[in-house]
Parts: structure tokens; sequence; C-alpha cells
């Protein structure tokens, strides 16, 4: 069977009993990893791996043995409860090996576990799988994680009462980071909210995100576009003590005013352009965001684009002029800008 996004979602989170194998196949490797560990978890339970009931075959262990998969799935664990064959890597060279096993699976047997990388439609691990009436096969695109599933993380986490605002900041949070990454930050903030039965809030969320170059040039960008020139030289130290070079300082505060530029410029006002942004934006950002591009109007932000695209074409000439102070020049003029 294929399943779609829905019904695979369902599958993963509680496979249906007496099934004999499911395949996990996408272009993003940790994705499909990650849907992986959950299946197989929800297969087993927590303790299946621990209790010798998850059996784990390389692709080499087919070459060896043909019948290596059917013999495995039909053993009997020395422990009660099901069990799980997993061969993670699989490719068309192990097509015939791993359908001739689910073939002949039988209620008892072991549940197979396939994962693998792209597969066109005429691979012939991909059809048997489709064509099979009670296997699933199960594409992992790359997209960012929807709110059912971030729901469904935070339920498993053991957070169900959630703020609205924290759910759009997991929500933008999870098109700016990788999966695996998400998932780091969905288990500090269990940890961080373990025991507090208040709400989960956007501050929380904040607190456990990841510190990057980014957070850190957003508040340099933030401080310009509300006219705190005094506050502009201790914070680029910092950057400049982290490896943030001038290019790339302004290519982030070009990449900055030209969001401004775009929600200004709506016609339906910048409440309807902040809107139309792609990655969505949640919160207090949002929130900022807005204030900014409101207070500065599309005609001063059009007048910050042109010096910041002046600047970058003089940094990447070959003035001898010391690079960061052009930099920091350009953000004080900024700043200036946003006094009027």
């Amino acid at each position: 069977m294929k399943l779609n996004s829905r019904d695979a979602a369902a599958w993963i989170g509680k496979p249906p009993p007496d099934r004999p194998g499911t395949l996990l196949h996408g272009t993003d490797a940790m994705r499909v990893a990650l849907k992986r560990q959950d299946l197989v978890t929800a297969l087993i339970g927590p303790d299946g791996e621990t209790d010798l009931r998850l059996v784990r075959l390389s692709p080499a262990d087919l070459r060896r043995e043909r019948t290596i998969v059917s013999d495995e799935m039909k053993a009997r664990g020395f422990f009660p409860g099901p069990r799980a064959l997993l061969i993670e890597e699989a490719t068309a060279q192990h097509a015939d090996p791993i359908l001739a096993a689910l073939k002949d699976w039988a209620p008892g047997d072991a549940h197979l576990v396939v994962t693998a990388g792209s597969l066109k439609p005429a691979s012939a691990l991909r059809k048997g799988f489709e064509g099979h009436r009670s296997a699933a096969a199960i594409a992992i695109y790359d997209d960012p994680p929807d709110r059912a599933e971030i729901e469904a993380a935070l339920a498993r986490a053991g957070l169900t009462q959630i703020a609205p605002d924290a759910m759009q900041a997991l929500t933008a949070l999870a098109h700016t980071v990788d999966p695996g990454d998400f998932r780091q930050v969905l288990e500090k903030v269990a940890l961080y909210k373990h025991g507090d039965p208040a709400p989960l809030e956007a501050a929380d969320i904040a607190a456990c995100a990841p510190v990057s170059t980014d957070a850190s040039l957003d508040e340099i960008l933030g401080v310009v576009t509300d006219g705190k020139a005094d506050r502009i030289g201790p914070l680029l130290s910092r950057l400049v003590a982290q490896g943030v070079t001038p290019v790339s300082l302004c290519i982030g505060a070009m990449r900055h005013f030209r969001t401004l530029h775009t929600a200004a410029a709506d016609p339906g006002g910048a409440g309807s352009g902040i809107g139309r942004l792609r990655p969505p934006v949640y919160g207090p950002r949002r929130d900022a965001l807005l204030r900014q591009a409101q207070s500065w109007g599309a005609e001063r932000l059009g007048q910050a684009l042109s010096l910041l695209v002046e600047t970058d074409l003089t940094l990447r000439s070959s003035t001898r002029a010391p690079q960061m102070a052009l930099m920091e020049r350009t953000l004080i003029r900024l700043a200036m800008m946003g006094r009027r």
C-alpha cells in the first residue's frame, strides 16, 4: 500500500497489528532515520531493543545469505513481545530477498522495517511494497513537520498545555532548523518544563532554541532598525569575536531591510505584507517586524537598501579601507535614519 501523509503519520505513530512490513524512503537520510526511530519504538516499545526484540541486518548480510531475511523474520525471541527486523539503506539490489521474505510472512513473524534513499516509481523494491495488500510504502519528503506532527511530538514528551504563541514559535522554528536539531529542541523544552504545570509559552521556546550567529545578527539589526546607535559598537564586537565577516553582515542587513520593504510596500498595508512572508514569522519577531515596517515606511526602507547595496559594492571592491569600520559606519547611518 502506498500511504499518503495523513495515513503515514497514523501508521508510524500506531502501526496496525499483524502487518508484515513498512518501507520508508526519501532523499533526506536524517528525516528517514527519525521516522524509522519513531516506527520501531511504536512497534516494539521503548525497551524492545534492550529485550533483544529488534534485529538489525545490513545490506552486506543480504548479499552473503539470501534467506537470512526470512529466517530472521520467523525466528522466535527469548523475551515475549512483538519483534522487528530492520534493514537500513536498502537498494534495488536487495529487492529480491526482501520481497521474498515479505511474501512468506505469517502472523507472529517479526515486522520488517526497510529504509532506503530516493526510489523511482519503477523501483522493484518500491513497487513490491506499494503493490502489497497489507505492507506499507511511505515516502518521506523534505518538508518541515506540520502542526499535527509537532503536537504529536509534544504529547510524546508529556507536553499537552500549549499556548498559541508557543505553537506558532515552534512552527516557525521547524522551518529554519533541520529535523534533528528540531527534535533536540523539543527534548530540551520537555526537560525545561518538567514539573511546571503552566502552559508552554513562546518565551520557553526562545529559552531553549539553539543559539546561533543568526540570533546575534537579528539582535544587532533590531538595534539598528530601532535607531539605537549607541548599542551598535558592543554588539558588533561580539559578532567579530564569533567570526562574522563584514560582507556576511551586510548581506544579513540587506535581507532584513528587504523583508521590511516588502511588508511596508504591500498594497494591503504592513500587516498584510508581514502575513505574506515565506517562511512565515510568528510571535515577538512578527510584532517587531511589523512595528519596524510601519515606523520606517517603504520610502525610507528603499533608501536604506540603496545605502546597503552601495556598501556591499564597496566591501567587494579593492578598497584598502578597514571593511568592518565601513560596515559599522553604514549601520550607524542606518540607525540615525531610523530616528527621523
